[in-house]
């Protein structure tokens, strides 16, 4: 009867789990014909957290077969101090220079004292992070605010 009880609680216990906790990499087939409707993504965002995890998703729909011809991210607030060379960031960038495109708010440039020559190579600045946000939907691309 313990036995039973503990396969019991295994088992719902797995049931219950997240499936990002066991690494799921790929996206469902439903999702991924959905996402074939345009093959255009933006996202903007202005925290680490948000950033590393617009990469990651990149990896994802590349993974599930989803067809993606321009990918940017569009960075304000804090996090643009965070995009400079020789940052963490820098390293992490280094695998997704060609395949993604990351665009700087220059307002945000501005205030936190950050010029573009300090920018990680490949990153662009941009007008304003708004602006920027607008033209990519007006362009017909998928967008995403964090």
């Amino acid at each position: 009867m313990k036995l039973f009880r503990l396969i019991v609680l295994v088992g719902f216990c797995i049931i219950l789990t997240p499936s990002d906790i066991f690494g799921q990499d790929k996206l469902d087939a439903s999702i991924v014909s959905d996402l074939q409707e345009t093959t255009q993504y933006a996202f903007g965002v202005s925290e680490e957290r948000h950033f590393r995890g617009v990469l990651s998703l990149y990896d994802k729909l590349v993974a599930s077969g989803v067809g993606v011809s321009d990918y940017e991210i569009v960075t304000k607030g804090m996090l643009v101090k965070q995009l400079v060379k020789g940052s963490e960031l820098e390293t992490l960038y280094k695998k997704y220079n060609d395949k993604v495109r990351v665009t700087v708010c220059s307002v945000a440039m501005e205030k936190l004292g950050v010029s573009e020559d300090q920018l990680i190579p490949g990153m662009e600045p941009v007008a304003t992070w708004t602006v920027r946000i607008l033209q990519l939907q007006a362009k017909g691309y998928n967008t995403v605010t964090y």
